[in-house]
């Protein structure tokens, strides 16, 4: 069964909901509110990776979300925590943090992957060419899925010679990052090539522009955060279906709802 992770933005600029939920007690709600509505993982991240995001520092970024991961992980949640700095990733799992969703893949801070390996929590290795300032810089590929398999599969080595087991290690083939709209349904048509394997797999296309632009391209316009998670729900229903092991959502409960209704189809509710 393909697992739902809710995202909590404790942030003023993310690219979708960026400043709605960044005070604390905003925070821990909505994330409540998302494992009420089903989700199986909550992603509690504060520093935006929207194209031309500023970096933060590691004090601020710690600030934002720490007492929100303990909070959540103190009701029961299951949370993982979206950032670049080992020294964050070291501080979220001391407050409850079972998962850390690096979407740099641990090129960001050469002391992300050394970290992790020393501590009691499972890795996000995200494909990745570069920081937010200049996303689409690096958006250049011959064979993309061939290549977004290869430097994974480069990150995954890396880990391992850090210390970090298999078990613990997933993949993400960063959609929006460094890719253009096109480039990113190439790669949703090639993931096959990073299910194979077995390797756990995150999905995250939750109202990203490419699915504007796949509507667009049927001359129909997503006009609201519920247009786009009706298209979220419809490429969350494919992943399960390719063989991914969670997906990545802003609106937890239309996900949940349409994958339950592929689980019935398949025969598996």
């Amino acid at each position: 069964m393909t697992l739902v992770m809710g995202i909590v933005n404790v942030t003023p600029d993310s690219f979708s909901d960026g400043g709605r939920y960044a005070d604390h007690d905003a925070a821990i709600a909505h994330g409540l509110r998302l494992r009420a509505d089903g989700a199986d993982l909550l992603d509690v991240g504060g520093e935006s990776t929207r194209p031309g995001a500023e970096r933060v520092t590691e004090a601020e970024e710690q600030a934002r979300i720490l007492p929100v991961v303990e909070a959540l992980a103190d009701a029961g949640a299951i949370v993982s925590v979206d950032t670049m700095n080992a020294a964050t990733a070291i501080a979220a799992v001391r407050a409850g943090a079972l998962i850390i969703n690096d979407v740099s893949g641990g090129l960001a801070d050469p002391g992300m992957l050394a970290a992790v390996a020393g501590l009691d929590a499972d890795i996000v290795l995200q494909h990745w060419r570069g920081h937010s300032a200049d996303m689409y810089g690096a958006a250049v590929y011959d064979d993309i899925v061939a290549e977004v398999v290869g430097e994974l599969g480069v990150r995954v080595d890396a880990a391992r010679v850090a210390g970090i087991p298999d078990e613990r290690i997933i993949v993400d083939p960063g959609f929006g990052f460094g890719k253009t709209p096109e480039q990113n349904w190439e790669v949703v048509r090639g993931l096959s090539r990073l299910t194979e394997d077995g390797r756990r797999v995150l999905i995250g296309t939750s109202r990203k522009r490419m699915l504007d632009v796949a509507a667009g391209a049927a001359g129909i316009a997503l006009e609201s955060e519920a247009d786009r998670d009706i298209a979220t729900a419809v490429t969350s229903v494919l992943a399960a279906q390719a063989g991914a092991w969670a997906v990545r959502v802003h609106d937890v409960a239309r996900t949940r709802m349409a994958l339950a209704v592929r689980e019935a189809w398949e025969g598996e509710a």
